[in-house]
């Protein structure tokens, strides 16, 4: 037997979250998904996640969020960090922080599937090496527990690589994110894990990496700050989806994902709570 378990991208601000709440419904009957796994620390406002948005994510089919950099950004998500089972940010944080690196979620046929997330260390903030950190969470893990995703928040391709060849045989599942740009390289490597370096974000795609053009543009040409504001052109939802034997937990098979969704006419809604983010990353 097998189960299908589709990842996504970068939720991107209101146009990331209304291209879920309209395509996911129809893509989890259409492809018979067991399982959903989307990044959400750029969901609100384009940075950060809040209680109402976790909450119309899940109602949407999403069965965990991860997260990430911007894990912090909104106070309101540190009591979901506590309590919830179906939320985990990068577990290479320092051990002192408020939530947890993985978790175990479970198909509607009864499979239990571990989702973990660790965050790389090049171009990125200072944080605890990645490598003994998932050993560390992987030990953890139920043995019985066969099907293991994990989310690679990571800026560097080559690092992203590296993760791929340090898990495979290890996880059903390692893909990328934080870049928001879908890379070429999905496959199934030797020892049976599906691997992508990046699976795009979730969200619209005429931007700058889901910001308004002419915001990032304008900071590029002159050096002076700009509020690079959430866009609205062409939203998308992106990711992979990988067909894994649950009796193995290897994988059989990887594919990239990406559907058009109907264009908003604004970034901001009143769950988003405040507007703009001056986003440093650029």
């Amino acid at each position: 037997m097998s189960i299908n378990i589709l990842c996504l991208g970068d939720i991107i601000g209101r146009p990331g979250r209304q291209v879920i709440m309209e395509l996911l419904p129809d893509f989890i009957k259409s492809r018979n998904v067991d399982l959903v796994v989307a990044n959400a620390e750029n969901s609100a406002g384009g940075s950060g996640l809040t209680p109402a948005i976790f909450d119309k994510l899940l109602a949407a089919g999403v069965n965990v969020c991860t997260m990430g950099d911007h894990t912090y950004r909104r106070r309101e998500v540190i009591k979901l960090l506590e309590t919830s089972s179906q939320l985990i940010r990068p577990g290479n944080f320092p051990r002192e922080s408020i939530g947890k690196g993985w978790t175990l979620a479970k198909t509607a046929g009864g499979v239990s599937v571990a989702v973990l997330q660790v965050m790389g260390r090049v171009y990125m903030d200072p944080i605890d090496s990645p490598y003994p950190v998932i050993d560390r969470m992987l030990e953890e893990i139920p043995r019985d527990v066969l099907v293991r995703v994990v989310d690679f928040h990571a800026e560097a391709s080559s690092e992203k690589v590296g993760m791929g060849w340090y898990l495979d045989g290890r996880v059903s599942i390692c893909f990328g994110t934080h870049t928001h740009t879908p890379t070429a390289d999905a496959r199934v490597l030797p020892g049976g894990t599906a691997f992508i370096s990046d699976v795009g974000m979730t969200g619209p795609y005429a931007s700058v990496l889901g910001r308004r053009t002419e915001r990032v543009l304008k900071f590029f040409t002159t050096g002076m700050p700009q509020m690079f504001d959430v866009a609205t052109g062409d939203p998308r939802m992106s990711g992979i989806l990988a067909t894994i034997d649950e009796k193995t937990g290897k994988a059989l098979s990887i594919q990239r994902v990406e559907l058009h969704g109907t264009e908003q006419t604004t970034a901001y809604d009143a769950d988003d709570n405040r507007p703009g983010y001056r986003k440093a990353d650029y």
